[in-house]
């Protein structure tokens, strides 16, 4: 469990994903055993943000660690957490809003501003896995801030022009809210996990005394366990060494005569 609390705190510290993937090859043998499955998850992810006028869901990647901690007194239970690197949430076209700025509110005035929030989020949830390979799970996400804007977009003698502004001081550094989800976990090589998660957001998104909005965001995923086959062998040859029989010298078998 030392491992495992040292990669997820390694994990938060990491900014680019490409990292991520480095760190999995490296530690993935390392980590699993017939209790921890460890494994890299990623996918798509559509957002919006509740009580936001807004048009359409925010689409985005996801990429991040997954840990299955199965009960060793019932395997079909087990704890599904991980950290969540790269989940972009937001909304898409909300109503453009003054820049304070003269000449800039004239350029984007009819045009329309999307709104990108990216948090490091990190899931502890409850799952059961059935029987016929089908799992159902839920529990409270939580996440951080990393950064946030709002991109400005009009079109002008066809020209797209873009402004991009910074509204990190404008949301809450801490969201939190329940997550839940199904999957089927394969029964094909090492077990690829397909997921279909849901998050509703608890936590007011922005700051200040104006109506509150919440983060939602529909997660689809595949989860690919990292060094399982590899940790499988390992544990394996152990066990060969271990049922080796060594006669003492006096008992080995003479040639007859």
């Amino acid at each position: 469990m030392k491992k495992v609390l040292v990669l997820l705190i390694t994990i938060c510290c990491i900014n680019q994903a490409k990292s991520q993937v480095l760190i999995s090859l490296i530690f993935g043998d390392k980590l699993n055993s017939p209790f921890l499955e460890f494994g890299l998850e990623g996918g798509i992810n559509l957002s919006d943000i509740s009580n936001l006028e807004s048009s359409g869901m925010n689409p985005g990647f996801n990429l991040g660690f997954y840990f299955d901690i199965r009960s060793k007194q019932n395997p079909a239970w087990m704890i599904n957490t991980g950290v969540i690197v790269k989940s972009p949430m937001g909304a898409r076209q909300i109503p453009v809003y003054s820049l304070e700025d003269e000449n800039l509110d004239n350029t984007f005035a009819g045009g329309t501003v999307d709104r990108e929030i990216r948090y490091f989020n990190v899931p502890i949830l409850i799952k059961y896995q059935f029987k016929n390979r089908i799992y159902l799970k839920t529990g409270p996400q939580f996440g951080l801030l990393a950064s946030a804007f709002d991109q400005f977009k009009n079109e002008i003698n066809d020209n797209d022009v873009v402004y991009k502004k910074k509204i990190r001081d404008q949301i809450r550094v801490i969201d939190a809210g329940v997550a839940f989800g199904t999957g089927y976990h394969m029964n094909v090589g090492n077990g690829l996990n397909i997921t279909i998660q849901y998050y509703y957001g608890l936590v007011p998104v922005m700051k200040g005394d104006g109506p509150n909005v919440y983060n939602r965001s529909l997660y689809f995923t595949a989860g690919i366990p990292i060094g399982k086959g590899k940790a499988a062998q390992r544990r394996a040859e152990k066990e060969a060494e271990l049922n080796k029989i060594i006669l003492p010298e006096d008992e080995v078998p003479k040639p007859k005569n």
